[in-house]
């Protein structure tokens, strides 16, 4: 019985405990009337400036403490001092800086970067300003009253004016939901900016983006080759290979539009602003079935925003090219944005264009690879690359949104040959047209429907004059793209969403060979048609521990009859708190894909021509694959990993760039790929690291040659990355190295040629060049200037040791002596750059 009266005792005093708090944050009144009611009890006079103490909201003290101890009470509640002038009349003066706007800046708990378009409004008012692109906001009005803060990406969040009177405006610090719910793997994958999220795909979004050794600039397509399984066996952003594949296997879309060409300077700076995208998502596998035409990854640029955002722009300039950004808020609901970049290289040849100049040009016409000149031959060339944007998004009504996008790339470049006694000109062009139109119509909270009507133009040019002789070679191969895709998303119940769709394609290839003398000309031209019907079902839970992806994409190609079904598969699973489980799935299909007819064709430097699918010497291209992995984070750690296998059917060796006894074989084969990548990354406040390796056994089969099996040549058997980044407020500092094997080579059985003149060669890739390493560095830092103005600047060294990386080695033939001689092309040399960014 006594221990019950005890226990009674206890929850009585702990329920009274709960009433007094709840009274007492019921009874906080404003500090003025906390002064009468003082007043009144103890017959003084309080002297104070109304505005000064408006922001204050206490608990009175007790009625039966003494004054000087509420005097105490007051002064330690709100520091305020309170002097005593004579025997009944008190001074309360308020220390803070009043001369100051009640203001603040708002940022990212874990990446330190501001939060714009957040809502702060003062409860039981009609006041409500937004946070600017910096995360600062300003209220106009003081008052006692909590402060709100909200966002749609961070949880909400309640403070008091009396936070906002320091000397300085303060830093805000929100916690971003995605932490919260766990709707994604990782928040910071790399670096600040860079999402995993659990459908397997990886985020970018470059207005938040952090830094990377060796980059100057959120380039996507360098960005991409810092991820584990993505690399480039040349590297360019024209050769990016994933998880084995070769470039043209990944499908690139910027809104929507495909894209045929994705570099300037030939393959060594992305052709997509980096002012401009808002989103980039990278799928290595378990790609929506709303995408097709690619049997390898996914790279989708989005340059939309959800909201109408308000007017900005922004001028750079580095050692290569400048650019600019504007985006003009022309109302509440419609916005039109405007991007353009053009290279300094016509008229300014900077250590980096030298350096980049070397790297692109060695071994092909520009760089004379034949040696057979007279002995005053000379050449000059004149190179320039541009490209430019175009958006207009615009919302009608609560449920409609309309944009459309254009944009235009092109790369040029003017050779002259000349003597003393002749001159010669050869040039090569390089330029894509694309638009796009679409429309979303929100029908209710979960029914929606939307349709994008595409286009691309794509044309690659060149005309090669010889200065030995009169012979002129003129070459083009072109696609022309038009397509319309149509979307409808039904979310069944608060964890299952239906998507349906269907998709049609045209796609037009053209090839153009013709020469002067002696006289032959060609020219091709295939078109195909494609209809696809899409389906999809998303389940994930509200707690966001299981997502499950299961899709399915019918194709049609009416040239040939033939119909192909491709599943897809996407499901994550949380284990415990920690630990989550990943498997990836999906079956692709390819009908375009690039090929190498001569290696010296487009004067050597963009020999690759697109040319389509017949279903008999040149196959539909399939794919398998499928991926298991592991995602493990906790206490700031971070580590990822992941199994996998692929397949690839349909491949033809004009399109793997053989420079061996196949170069001019025409067969058709696989390859597959048995592999594994690994991540671990740490966070320890501003300084971040992570280490990656990825491991592939690669190799072909095509059954017509003689071994039918070998190594691919685009086999990086082992990769490690490292980075170590340092970010403080506005100064961020980037310091990595990567390191892998060389890329497989077939080296000659002799030094010299056989009764044919012709090389004899060893077994097909038998041998690797030497190991590749590199160390690069990156820093920047942001001056805030005047008003919403902001300088940037970024420096990066890349290959701060100089090493000499061969990249690629092939043989030819010695006409002088009949011997065979070795022929290498090297990585980048030790490269500066530096660029300077004015946002306003």
């Amino acid at each position: 019985m006594l221990n019950q009266n005890k226990l009674f005792l206890l929850v009585l005093l702990f329920l009274s405990l709960i009433v007094a708090n709840a009274q007492e944050g019921q009874n906080a009144v404003p500090l003025k009337t906390v002064l009468e009611q003082i007043s009144t009890r103890h017959h003084i006079k309080f002297n104070y400036i109304d505005s000064e103490l408006v922001i204050y909201k206490i608990i009175p003290p007790k009625e039966t403490a003494t004054l000087a101890e509420k005097i105490a009470y007051l002064q330690s509640k709100t520091g305020c001092k309170i002097k005593q002038i004579t025997e009944n009349y008190y001074s309360v003066i308020n220390n803070r800086n009043l001369d100051k706007p009640l203001c603040g800046y708002l940022t990212d708990e874990e990446s330190g970067l501001p939060v714009d378009n957040a809502k702060i409004a003062i409860s039981e008012t009609s006041v409500l300003v937004y946070s600017n692109d910096k995360g600062y906001f300003e209220l106009p009005l003081v008052s006692p009253n909590t402060i709100e803060i909200s966002h749609l990406s961070f949880e909400k969040k309640q403070i008091s004016p009396v936070d906002l009177y320091l000397s300085d405006c303060p830093k805000i610090k929100l916690t971003s939901i995605v932490q919260k719910l766990d709707e994604v793997v990782a928040q910071r994958y790399l670096t600040t900016g860079i999402y995993k999220k659990n459908d397997g795909s990886l985020e970018i979004k470059p207005s938040k983006f952090g830094i990377l050794p060796g980059l100057i600039e959120p380039d996507v397509l360098q960005t991409m080759q810092q991820i584990p399984g993505i690399s480039s066996v040349d590297e360019t952003v024209s050769n990016i290979n994933v998880r084995g594949g070769t470039h043209d296997q990944n499908l690139f879309l910027w809104n929507g539009i495909r894209m045929f060409q994705t570099g300037h300077f030939f393959g060594l700076i992305s052709a997509f602003n980096p002012s401009l995208a808002q989103t980039i998502s990278v799928t290595k596998n378990g790609s929506s079935a709303f995408f097709g035409e690619s049997v390898s990854s996914l790279i989708d640029i989005s340059s939309h925003t959800k909201s109408i955002d308000k007017t900005g722009s922004s001028i750079s300039s580095n050692l290569i090219s400048a650019e600019f950004y504007t985006k003009i808020k022309t109302s509440e609901k419609a916005n039109f944005i405007l991007s353009g970049r053009r290279s300094l290289t016509d008229f300014f040849a900077s250590p980096t264009y030298k350096n980049y100049r070397n790297k692109v040009f060695q071994n092909t016409v520009v760089t004379n690879l034949n040696n057979n000149q007279t002995v005053d031959f000379k050449s000059d060339e004149t190179f320039y690359f541009y490209d430019f944007t175009a958006q207009y998004q615009q919302k009608i009504g609560q449920k409609n949104e309309l944009t459309a996008d254009a944009i235009m790339i092109r790369n040029s470049l003017l050779v002259n040959q000349f003597t003393t006694n002749a001159s010669k000109n050869s040039d090569l062009a390089q330029e894509t047209l694309g638009g796009v139109l679409h429309w979303k119509t929100n029908w209710n909270k979960n029914n929606s429907t939307a349709i994008q009507f595409y286009g691309t133009k794509y044309g690659l040019e060149s005309k090669n004059e010889a200065i030995e002789s009169n012979q002129v070679l003129q070459q083009e191969n072109s696609v022309l793209a038009l397509g319309v895709q149509v979307k409808n998303s039904n979310k069944i119940s608060k964890t299952i969403t239906v998507n349906q769709g269907y998709q049609f394609d045209e796609t037009g290839v053209t090839n153009f060979d013709e020469v002067n003398s002696p006289f032959f000309s060609r020219k091709n031209i295939d078109v195909l048609k494609s209809h696809a019907l899409i389906a999809e079902g998303i389940f994930e839970t509200e707690s966001k521990k299981t997502f499950l992806k299961m899709g399915v994409r019918g194709n049609y190609f009416s040239k040939f009859k033939t119909t192909l079904i491709e599943p897809r598969l996407q499901f994550n699973q949380a284990l415990n708190q920690n630990l989550r489980l990943e498997i990836l799935g999906e079956q692709k299909s390819q009908t375009l894909s690039q090929v190498i007819d001569l290696q010296q064709d487009f004067l050597g430097i963009e020999k690759r021509r697109w040319t389509q699918a017949n279903n008999n010497t040149i196959p539909i291209q399939k794919s398998q694959q499928l991926s298991l992995g592991f995602s493990y984070k906790k206490n700031n750690w971070l580590v990822t990993l992941d199994n996998f296998y692929k397949k690839i059917t349909g491949i033809t060796t004009s399109s793997q760039g053989f420079q061996n006894q196949f170069e001019f074989v025409k067969s058709s084969g696989d390859y597959e790929v048995l592999g594994l990548e690994f991540l671990i990354q740490k966070n320890f406040g501003r300084f971040y690291t992570w280490m990656s390796y990825s491991y592939n056994d690669n190799k072909y089969f095509f059954p017509s040659l003689t071994p039918p099996e070998f190594y691919n040549n685009f086999e990086l058997k082992h990769c490690v990355s490292w980075a170590g980044i340092y970010e403080w407020n506005a100064l961020k500092l980037a310091l990595g190295c990567k390191w892998h094997t060389g890329k497989p080579i077939t080296t000659p059985a002799s030094t010299t040629v056989d009764a044919q003149n012709a090389i004899v060669y060893n077994s097909p890739n038998n041998d690797k060049l030497h190991d590749f390493f590199q160390i690069n560095f990156s820093a920047s830092k942001e001056w805030k200037l005047e008003g919403n103005m902001a300088l940037e600047t970024n420096i990066s060294v890349l290959n701060i040791l100089n090493t000499s990386n061969s990249i690629n080695r092939f043989y030819r033939v010695n006409a002088a002596n009949n011997t065979v001689e070795s022929v290498n092309t090297y990585a980048l040399d030790l490269t500066p750059n530096l660029n300077v960014k004015l946002r306003f």
